[in-house]
């Protein structure tokens, strides 16, 4: 008999989400992690309106609510050439977008949080605990146990092996089941890197998110997300294709630098302070490539499935409903052929079909953000008309209206707005 009927690979959101919702079914689960918790995770620390109704259905929604967090209420978009629109993220939107998938629009509407990794992520590890999950704290993962094609286990950095009928690699960007499996891609053209830094009492911090694309940082964007008791995110993001490019390479710390002297942001950090030792960096693989997600024995969740909105650079909602859709596969199968490859393969179908349509849009939208003359044209008329900014905010709020962004006969439109 196995250790466990199912190992997963990564206590981080998706990992524990995993592990959660299987542990509530009762299968018997394994939860590695290279980490002790709490533990800071280099990340923007937003939190989806997908990832509450993932929250949501874990009940564990209140002890994030209870946990210091930052409502996102909105978000603030500012042009190369300096023009500033806000955009009310509606606590309806959310209902109404939950309406035409069928689903329950009533327990909660809340359109996401700002919460720090070291937080968010606690929570939803101490909730798989909670369920059942037994917890392998601060053992990383090095290999992997195969019998002929399938994946059987997992082995330690000391040596230990484990065995389980289904290992699920919740990683990370690096995650070794992936890295085992063969999963593993890194295009530089569908990965970015980003820097991090935690900022105190910077000045007229609100409760919109803030994107601001600057001359210096596109292709990329500047962001200052709010969190609790005066605190910021704050950091830069682009892609590794274009950090080399044209013969030379663009340094992630010296653009963060340059963004907190520009115009619009100078006098709003004049008085603050760097958290000492928050600058981190990290990567992430976008989810605007498609890479194998199962196999024979295993599958793969959140970053280490490419998962990424590749506009927005979050992560966690798409990594806590491939969890979701992971323990529901496994729980289908477990006892009707096992966690083969072709009976997993609905796993991916059910994935795609419930990320890839918005995944492509973002991609789209990305490639049209770095086009500084058409970021300065929509903010500038979204500065002047409040019923083009209405339009966008609704096109955020809703995935199938999103998709008119792409459209260049959108961009004519508001030629005429």
């Amino acid at each position: 008999m196995p250790d466990y009927d199912v190992i997963v690979v990564g206590g981080g959101p998706s990992g524990s989400s995993a592990a959660a919702f299987l542990s509530r079914k009762g299968y018997d689960v394994g939860l590695f992690d290279k980490e002790s918790f709490p533990r800071d995770k280099p990340c923007g620390d937003a939190i989806s309106g997908k990832s509450v109704r993932m929250l949501e259905k874990l009940d564990i929604i209140g002890q994030v609510d209870e946990a210091p967090n930052s409502a996102a209420r909105g978000v603030v978009f500012s042009s190369p050439k300096g023009d500033e629109i806000q955009i009310d993220f509606p606590e309806n939107k959310a209902a109404e977008w939950r309406k035409k998938r069928g689903e329950d629009a009533s327990p909660y509407t809340k359109p996401g949080y700002v919460c720090r990794r070291e937080v968010f992520d606690n929570v939803v590890f101490q909730a798989a605990r909670k369920f059942g999950a037994e917890a392998h704290e601060e053992t990383p993962i090095n290999d992997l146990l195969w019998e002929g094609e399938k994946v059987t286990g997992v082995k330690t950095a000391s040596g230990d092996e484990y065995t389980a009928d289904l290992v699920i690699g919740a990683g990370g960007a690096l995650c070794p089941v992936a890295r085992e499996t063969g999963a593993y891609d890194r295009d530089p053209d569908h990965w970015v890197a980003a820097i991090r830094v935690y900022w105190d009492g910077i000045k007229d911090l609100g409760d919109d998110i803030e994107i601001h694309f600057l001359d210096s940082v596109i292709p990329g964007y500047f962001w200052i997300f709010p969190l609790e008791d005066g605190r910021a995110n704050v950091g830069v993001g682009m892609l590794e294709s274009k950090i080399k490019e044209d013969g030379h390479e663009r340094d992630l710390k010296d653009l963060l630098e340059k963004a907190y002297e520009h115009r619009l942001f100078k006098d709003r950090f004049a008085d603050a302070e760097k958290v000492e030792g928050s600058q981190r960096g990290w990567i992430l693989p976008l989810g605007s490539k498609k890479r194998p997600v199962h196999g024979n024995g295993w599958m793969l969740c959140g970053d280490a499935a490419s998962l990424i909105d590749p506009f927005t650079g979050e992560g966690i909602g798409n990594g806590m409903t491939s969890a979701h859709l992971a323990a529901e596969r496994y729980d289908e199968v477990s006892d009707n052929g096992g966690p083969t490859r072709e009976n997993l393969a609905p796993y991916e179908q059910r994935l795609r079909d419930e990320t890839w349509d918005e995944l492509k849009t973002s991609h789209r939208l990305q490639k049209m953000g770095q086009h500084k003359w058409l970021l300065n044209f929509v903010v500038s008329r979204a500065a002047n008309n409040p019923h083009v900014a209405e339009t966008i905010s609704d096109m955020l709020a809703d995935r199938d209206k999103k998709e008119e962004l792409t459209s260049w006969w959108f961009y004519l439109k508001l030629l005429f707005k």
